[in-house]
């Protein structure tokens, strides 16, 4: 089965996000403090780059070339929700944007006659997806003596605000690309 256009286009979005995740997770694991955080950020960044390494690996085995995406998902975050301003609004971020991916790539397991190459890259890469949830949920729970377990969930709450408004942009801009590929309207939360 050969790609198509649209295919090729979400494909490639996923694995530009996944660079994008790579490169600000090594900067900062390169940058903090060595601690439990730094250990798991380190994993964490290891992942995010084997994760483009498949999504490229899986267009190429299906007889094409990434499609050059200039904007990641995460890029626009900086406008919707301001630049964190410590570790505590990193980890608060990152924890709103996997649970979208698990769920973004949730929704594209249900796709009709999903090719087998793009459900098994997607299933692989949901299972890290899954520790990367649990890894950040227990490090924010750990920092609440620090910051207070009120102001995490406030922090939390205007993220996940933020990651609806970017989602709901990326779906309005795309919208002709995701749901030929999706087949089915997608409910922004």
């Amino acid at each position: 089965m050969k790609l198509t256009e649209n295919e090729l286009w979400l494909l490639s979005f996923y694995r530009v996000s996944e660079i994008t995740g790579a490169e600000f997770f090594a900067r900062l694991a390169k940058h903090i403090k060595p601690s439990f955080i730094q250990h798991d950020l380190t994993k964490h960044f290891a992942d995010e780059s084997q994760h483009a390494w498949y999504w490229t690996k899986a267009i190429h085995d299906l007889d094409a070339e990434p499609t050059r995406i200039d904007i990641a998902y995460q890029d626009r975050y900086l406008e919707a929700a301001g630049l964190p301003v410590n570790v505590m609004e990193i980890l608060a971020i990152t924890q709103i944007f996997e649970k979208r991916v698990i769920g973004q790539y949730s929704l594209h397991l249900q796709t009709p006659q999903l090719n087998p190459v793009i459900k098994n890259t997607l299933l692989q890469i949901m299972e890290d997806e899954k520790w990367h949830i649990q890894w950040v949920g227990e490090a924010l729970a750990k920092l609440e003596p620090k910051f207070g377990k009120d102001h995490i969930d406030a922090t939390l709450k205007r993220y996940r605000e933020a990651d609806q408004e970017v989602y709901k942009k990326v779906l309005e801009e795309h919208s002709d690309k995701i749901h030929d590929i999706l087949k089915r309207k997608i409910v922004y939360e």
